[in-house]
């Protein structure tokens, strides 16, 4: 029994100092991990966005901003359509912009802009790459922004197109 126990130990200990090397590409350098959404993170991965882009805004000396339901509803709808279309641009497959689409949904104020992105990355790796184009940063700290839409689909293998909406 005890030289079980001992070999129960030794195994799990063995298990514990084995390291996991990355997966190579033909660069050497390591090949990304999919990062999995899993249902229950939806409403983690909106606030940790919001969280992230009120930081942001903060640190430029900018108001707070707030989620939408509204500007979400468009940002969903757009995500699942540049799935559908495999190809990330502003404009959905029935021929919408972003102003149809947030009329559509009955937004009243008025549509600031929209950032997208095709991508296997987080939502912070994407944030990250959206504040480094002065394009895309120019939405996230937009003063007049009050409002945001935050959505995004991943396919099966992992791709994932998100969708950032502000508004007034």
């Amino acid at each position: 029994m005890r030289l079980a126990a001992f070999l129960v130990t030794a195994a799990l200990a063995l298990a514990a100092c084995t390291t996991t090397e990355p997966t190579l590409g033909p660069d050497g350098k390591p090949l990304p991990r999919v990062y999995r959404i899993a249902p229950s993170d939806n409403g983690k991965i909106q606030f940790r966005m919001l969280d992230s882009v009120n930081s942001l805004r903060r640190a430029a000396g900018l108001a707070r901003i707030e989620l939408d339901a509204r500007l979400t509803a468009a940002a969903a709808t757009h995500a699942r359509d540049m799935a559908v279309q495999n190809r990330p641009w502003h404009f959905g497959s029935d021929g919408s912009s972003p102003i149809d689409r947030v009329q559509r949904v009955g937004y009243d104020g008025r549509l600031l802009g929209e950032n997208i992105s095709e991508t296997y990355e987080t939502e912070l790796e994407t944030l990250a790459a959206w504040m480094e184009d002065p394009t895309t940063r120019r939405i996230i700290v937009d003063p007049d922004a009050a409002k945001l839409g935050f959505a995004w689909h991943q396919e099966a293998n992992g791709k994932i197109w998100w969708t950032l909406i502000t508004g007034t």
